[in-house]
């Protein structure tokens, strides 16, 4: 069985800003507009290592679509979560997507995958859907984090390795992402990969039918 933390902590730098690997990518089943089959097809014919589809709070793409089974596709959801009174967002790599404890966090209805509204009313304890991810053998992540609306990104990284933080979203195109605002320096997420030895992830948030 492939062992998904040790794939993702030897990505370089490279492979994301080359285009080779793409750990962030939604479709229709979220927020997104492309169709799931689509876009791993798309990543097939470009040649990616690998993506990981990360939809809102829902896994089933990979339960409904044959495409699952694609090698080049990495398991992925992304969670709307709370951190005290910070919202923000949670990936989860390589998890089982019929994990009995995980599936306890995902989206009840379509709404909590797509309207944003919606997405900031369930309050999953983010203490707990760590365990679960890490139950359901996969690793947590903290994605886009200079858009978090936290202080300072350096506490909130030491309050989510308290409770078993894995990695963190480092190679993400933040000056022409759609809609968050950027509170604060890209550069900072590196700088706080490397001073707590977290697994550096990267992707580009694509919302889009084309792969980019």
């Amino acid at each position: 069985m492939l062992d998904y933390k040790e794939l993702i902590k030897n990505f370089k730098e490279e492979d994301f800003k080359l285009k080779r690997v793409n750990l962030h990518v939604h479709t229709d089943y979220s927020d997104g507009e492309g169709d799931f089959d689509e876009l791993v097809r798309q990543a097939e014919a470009k040649n990616y290592k690998y993506i990981a589809i990360t939809d809102h709070n829902t896994m089933n793409g990979y339960t409904e679509r044959n495409s699952a089974a694609s090698p080049v596709l990495i398991p992925g959801v992304e969670f709307d979560v709370w951190c005290g009174h910070v919202f923000m967002h949670l990936l989860a790599y390589g998890v089982d997507k019929d994990n009995t404890e995980l599936k306890e966090f995902f989206a009840k209805n379509k709404a909590e995958t797509e309207w944003n509204v919606i997405r900031l009313i369930p309050k999953r304890n983010l203490r707990k859907l760590i365990k679960a991810i890490h139950n359901a053998g996969g690793i947590a992540v903290w994605a886009h984090p200079a858009c978090c609306w936290c202080f300072s990104m350096d506490r909130m990284a030491k309050k989510l390795i308290s409770m078993g933080l894995d990695g963190i979203e480092v190679h993400y195109p933040y000056p022409r992402f759609r809609r968050f605002v950027k509170f604060h320096r890209a550069g900072t997420a590196k700088k706080i990969a490397e001073k707590y030895n977290l697994i550096k992830t990267g992707g580009t948030d694509c919302h889009k039918k084309i792969l980019s």
